[in-house]
């Protein structure tokens, strides 16, 4: 699995995830439960994982969507 996109925003992943499932790429979400030790503040961010063989097009999926990956 590689790192597809970082963010602390939550709606983020939820669109990015979404745009992926339409274009029949799987995708994995980490780090979503990380808001019991940061005490819900949102300041660490999540992280949204892909296949190595899907990095490159699910890249430039959200890049054709204006999604910033975060990197």
């Amino acid at each position: 699995m590689k790192e597809l996109l970082r963010t602390t925003d939550p709606t983020i992943i939820a669109f990015a995830t979404a745009l992926l499932q339409g274009e029949g790429i799987d995708s994995f979400p980490l780090d979503v439960n990380m808001s019991v030790l940061e005490g819900s503040i949102g300041i660490l961010p999540r992280r949204l994982m892909v296949r190595d063989r899907d990095l490159y097009r699910a890249e430039l999926i959200l890049r054709d969507n204006d999604v910033d990956l975060g990197r």
